[in-house]
């Protein structure tokens, strides 16, 4: 993000109370609607729905500096989804109306939020693309690239490390439980990760990519 831009978004958002968050709380339940955006300072917000069987499927996760839910205040109508903080998180709620006339007032604000949806989007077009043509193991290998892309620490020697357990991938990818930790066998046997404490090693990042496009 440009710093001009950056500290544009700080000094607007700066000026509403900072509110904390425990890991688990609800910001927004489907069905509801919603007159605030919340900027996120710190932290993961989750943004899923729940499937007839009671599966969690994720759809968007947001990080900082991320402002949300512009959808709803834009175009209001009630939530078809849950947003709920992924991690302990810490936030500014500001009033719809006022973070959409510093948007108005703020071209250069409004074209970073455009590329950072676009960028979003094409993630999701990818993560289509996975579950409509590909394999269990193409569908997992593909959320953890996004999440090494996304919140991952990137070492020198081109590992990278996420913190999701099994059960954060299932949500992601669409899968289950079971299939998931059989996949994630396979790719630990393969020596192309690891997990321990919580936490997916990406060995290589690289091989790993080259991998999934063999997939």
């Amino acid at each position: 993000m440009d710093k001009g831009v950056s500290a544009k978004i700080e000094e607007f958002f700066g000026q509403y109370r900072l509110r904390r968050y425990a890991k688990g709380q609800i910001l927004i339940l489907n069905g509801d609607e919603t007159e605030f955006i919340f900027h996120l300072v710190e932290g993961r917000v989750k943004q899923y729905d729940v499937t007839y069987r009671g599966d969690e499927i994720i759809l968007n996760v947001f990080k900082p500096p991320a402002f949300f839910p512009m959808s709803l205040v834009i175009n209001p109508a009630p939530s078809l989804y849950i947003f709920q903080a992924e991690t302990d998180i810490k936030l500014h709620q500001v009033p719809g109306k006022d973070a959409v006339a510093f948007i108005k007032d703020n071209p250069d604000v409004m074209f970073d939020l455009l590329a950072r949806l676009y960028r979003g989007t094409d993630g999701l077009l990818g993560r289509m693309a996975q579950l409509m043509a590909s394999s269990a193991q193409s569908r997992l290998m593909f959320e953890i690239l996004q999440a090494c892309q996304r919140f991952g620490t990137t070492n020198e020697d081109g590992s990278c490390v996420i913190t999701l357990n099994e059960s954060d991938l299932a949500a992601r990818a669409g899968l289950s439980r079971e299939t998931v930790s059989r996949e994630m066998n396979k790719l630990r046997k393969e020596k192309l990760l690891k997990l321990a404490g919580g936490n997916i090693t990406v060995h290589d990042v690289a091989v790993f990519e080259a991998k999934l496009g063999k997939v």
